[in-house]
């Protein structure tokens, strides 16, 4: 079968991101997978290699022209040196990790590239440059004209969905509802069927509340909201369980117990990914009518261009493409 061709934007040019992306591609089995389409700065992505001391041999390309069988840079940017220095960002790096992102979004959209990888991005730069957006999620989703996206994070084991994203924890008991709760399962469902080859995909939902709420002593949100909604995606066919103490669940969906877990807030599902899956974990977005995965970490400005950034997050990340467009076909 004939390897993806997946466009990268490659984010923050003063972060880490030209860096992950010039380790990942240096691995033979992301090399073996996909054909790398990175939208980006060429002075950053040769940045990267030097300090990496690895060997700059991906081909550079201007926009419209024909990709090399080896995949490409695309030069959407020819930043100065002093717009993309290492963990210094500029307003001049703000637009060009927008414009980078902008023009992988349209490779998709026209099917020149069958997925999107996306580096990390600053959102106070990105936000300074006009796209405002809480992240690559909400501007994905308006992009493609989606109402509700899903954000997965996923490990070799491990795979958490969220009901919410980047709220305040005291917002989270207002945003969730049983029908908000019924398209998250139903959406993973699908995702976990159509991109990922799960035939019979099961997920556990956790409880809000210490306990699960201990029979409302310590909150009626299970029994009110979290519970119905589970039987609204049951209903349609999902095969969902719960709600259950999230101390309890995440030992055993550790082990294995679960296809997915339905995590009601940011933390409450991302700190045990995390400890499971520090280095290998992937953030996807479900619900998308292409496949758009990403490393699960920042910028890292602390670390730009020293050759300390670790690249795995974003090699498991490239090669989860890969399957996903594969499980799709």
């Amino acid at each position: 079968m004939a390897k993806p061709l997946v466009a990268i934007s490659m984010g923050d040019p003063s972060g880490i991101g030209p860096e992950v992306i010039a380790g990942a591609l240096a691995r033979p089995a992301v090399r073996r997978a996909v054909r790398p389409l990175v939208f980006g700065d060429d002075g950053a992505y040769a940045r990267a290699c030097k300090a990496l001391d690895l060997p700059d041999r991906l081909a550079r390309i201007d926009p419209g022209d024909v990709v090399p069988a080896a995949g490409a840079l695309v030069r959407i940017s020819r930043l100065r040196a002093a717009d993309r220095k290492a963990g210094k960002p500029s307003p001049a790096g703000g637009e060009a990790q927008g414009n980078y992102l902008e023009a992988a979004i349209e490779a998709v959209r026209s099917g020149a590239a069958a997925a999107i990888c996306t580096a990390p991005i600053s959102k106070a730069a990105i936000h300074g440059a006009g796209w405002n957006f809480p992240g690559h999620t909400e501007l994905l989703a308006e992009r493609f004209g989606v109402g509700r996206v899903v954000m997965m994070l996923a490990g070799p084991v491990l795979r958490v969905v969220l009901a919410t994203t980047h709220v305040a924890l005291s917002e989270v008991p207002k945003r969730i509802t049983p029908e908000g709760i019924a398209e998250v399962l139903r959406i993973t469902d699908r995702s976990l069927r159509e991109r990922l080859g799960i035939r019979l995909p099961k997920i556990a939902v956790c409880a809000l509340n210490p306990h699960a709420g201990e029979g409302g002593l310590f909150g009626d949100e299970e029994a009110r909201i979290i519970a119905p909604g589970i039987e609204l995606a049951r209903a349609s066919g999902v095969r969902a369980e719960g709600p259950f103490p999230a101390d309890g669940l995440f030992p055993r969906a550790a082990r294995g117990g679960w296809d997915a877990v339905l995590a009601m807030y940011h933390d409450q599902g991302l700190v045990p990914l995390k400890t499971v899956h520090l280095e290998t974990a992937v953030n996807v977005t479900l619900g998308l009518p292409i496949v758009r995965t990403s490393p699960d970490h920042g910028v890292a400005y602390d670390i730009a261009g020293k050759g300390r950034a670790d690249p795995t997050s974003m090699a498991e990340a490239l090669l989860m493409a890969a399957r996903m467009v594969a499980a799709g076909r």
